[in-house]
């Protein structure tokens, strides 16, 4: 397999900083049933308790409250297609498994914690935990890709995804509008 290298992706971060700060499409969403599982649906179905119905968070999230229960702060989670086009190596890149990617800026500047976006008719809310990717990210798009969405430098602008709760029902497709509200 090949991956990006240090450089490519370095040279990336101007780009993925330009990227759109109030509105954008929604495409690629993707619905995780089990782990290692996924599929990807032209709309998805979104509420405040089962974050995607269907979706493994309400059972296997992989991060818990104190109590046990499913952290709602990573319900959602939006991955900039410009992070996904600086990753990919080409058609055989696996899907990373973010629930839909958007050509937006993700950044704590443009959406820090507790901004509210709309998706398609449902409401998130940002959350301020931090998606640090998993060793699945490491192995699909190899150790440079890795290290680079953790580098402190680039931690304020969440390469691995901006992850939100559901605090409105709706639903979302592909082609709706990701909004940022003011």
């Amino acid at each position: 397999m090949t991956f990006r290298s240090k450089l490519e992706l370095l040279a990336a971060i101007p780009h993925i900083k330009d990227a759109p700060k109030k509105e954008s499409i929604i495409e690629n969403l993707c619905f995780r049933p089990e782990r290692n599982q996924r599929s990807f649906p032209e709309f998805m179905e979104l509420t405040p308790n089962e974050g995607i119905k269907g979706d493994r968070w309400l059972e296997s999230p992989w991060l818990k409250l104190s109590n046990g229960e499913p952290d709602p702060g990573i319900q959602v989670s939006i991955l900039s297609t410009r992070v996904w086009n600086a990753v990919k190596f080409g058609p055989e890149a696996i899907h990373p498994g973010d629930t839909f990617m958007s050509d937006f800026d993700t950044s704590e500047e443009n959406c820090p914690a507790g901004t509210i976006l709309s998706a398609g008719t449902a409401k998130l809310k940002v959350s301020g935990i931090f998606n640090e990717g998993c060793v699945k990210w490491k192995v699909r798009y190899g150790v440079d890709a890795k290290n680079w969405i953790t580098f402190e430098e680039h931690k304020s602008l969440r390469l691995r995804g901006l992850l939100c709760s559901v605090v409105s029902a709706g639903q979302i497709r592909n082609g709706d509008l990701l909004k940022k509200f003011s």
